[in-house]
């Protein structure tokens, strides 16, 4: 019990049950994997460590661009994420090559992302950039 109060997740005394220390670090790990590599807002979930992505249970499959903008706009959720910050993050560019990449990409990725289901994520926000909403609104 001393462990758990000094903060462990979890504590096993001497046992000679392999398999219940086994399931249990298998447990530690899973958490930590869902804490660590995946995104979510809403209803949608972005497994970061296996680039998948899932909308209301519905696999979603993503190009590398579009799976990084994504991911991008998920870590803020709600949050406006400007074309200057979009082109840092997917792109690696410090500057605007005055192309429409950013537009293309998002037009590609809102009919993956929002066409079929009950409300649209991905936002335009006039003058700021793009949001991905984690709710309807």
């Amino acid at each position: 019990m001393a462990a758990l109060d000094a903060g462990a997740d979890d504590a096993v005394g001497w046992t000679d049950n392999l398999p219940e220390v086994l399931a249990r670090i298998a447990s530690l790990l899973r958490r930590s994997r869902i804490a660590a590599g995946q995104l979510g807002a809403g209803d949608l979930r972005i497994d970061l460590i296996d680039r998948r992505v899932e909308r209301a249970g519905r696999l979603i499959r993503l190009p590398l661009r579009e799976f990084d903008l994504l991911a991008n706009l998920a870590r803020v959720p709600d949050r406006p994420v400007s074309r200057d910050e979009l082109l840092r993050a997917v792109w690696r560019l410090n500057f605007d090559p005055g192309t429409n990449r950013v537009e293309v990409h998002m037009s590609r990725l809102r009919a993956k992302v929002d066409r079929g289901f009950d409300w649209p994520m991905l936002h335009t926000v006039k003058g700021r950039g793009y949001t991905l909403r984690s709710r309807p609104g």
